[in-house]
C-alpha cells in the first residue's frame, strides 16, 4: 500500500447505482471493502472513493449533509494525462447518466493557462472535473 492515499467520502442515494456509475468510467469496485452501507472504488493506487449510503455517512459527522443536487459543497479535480483521456472520461460519465455543466468563461480562463477541462455531476449531484494541463518545466 502506498504511504499516501486519499479516501474521499462521498454520501450516495442508491449505493448500486452509484457503484454502477463509477464502474462504468472504468473504475474498479473492491469487493473486500464493500459492503451494504459503503463501497470503496479504485481510481488509481492512491485514490479510492468511499461511496457510503446517507445513513451511514451520517454517522461520521454531527453536521447536517449537503444537497448536492441542489447545491455545490465540494468540487473533485482530478488531473489527467490529455484532452483525449478528459474528453473520454466525461463520455463515459454521461453515457453512465452523468450531466455536463459547461461554463464558456471558465474555459477560456483555462485555456489561458493551457488547461483543458470538462465539469460534470455524478447522478448524486457530485461535481468532477476531469482536466490537463502543461506543467511548465516539466
Amino acid at each position: 500500500m502506498a504511504s499516501k492515499m486519499i479516501f474521499v467520502n462521498l454520501p450516495v442515494d442508491d449505493l448500486e447505482r452509484s457503484k454502477s456509475f463509477y464502474a462504468a468510467l472504468g473504475w474498479t469496485v473492491n469487493q473486500e471493502f464493500t459492503d451494504d452501507n459503503a463501497a470503496c472504488v479504485v481510481i488509481d493506487d492512491n485514490i479510492c472513493l468511499m461511496l457510503l449510503i446517507k445513513p451511514f455517512f451520517e454517522t461520521f459527522t454531527r453536521r447536517p449533509l449537503a444537497e448536492t443536487t441542489a447545491s455545490v459543497g465540494s468540487i473533485y479535480a482530478l488531473a489527467l494525462g490529455s484532452a483525449q483521456e478528459v474528453d473520454d472520461l466525461t463520455g463515459a460519465a454521461l453515457r453512465a447518466g452523468a450531466a455536463e455543466e459547461v461554463n464558456v468563461d471558465k474555459r477560456a480562463q483555462e485555456r489561458e493557462v493551457g488547461m483543458y477541462g470538462r465539469t460534470f455531476a455524478d447522478p448524486d449531484g457530485h461535481q468532477w472535473e476531469p482536466f490537463c494541463m502543461a506543467i511548465p518545466g516539466a
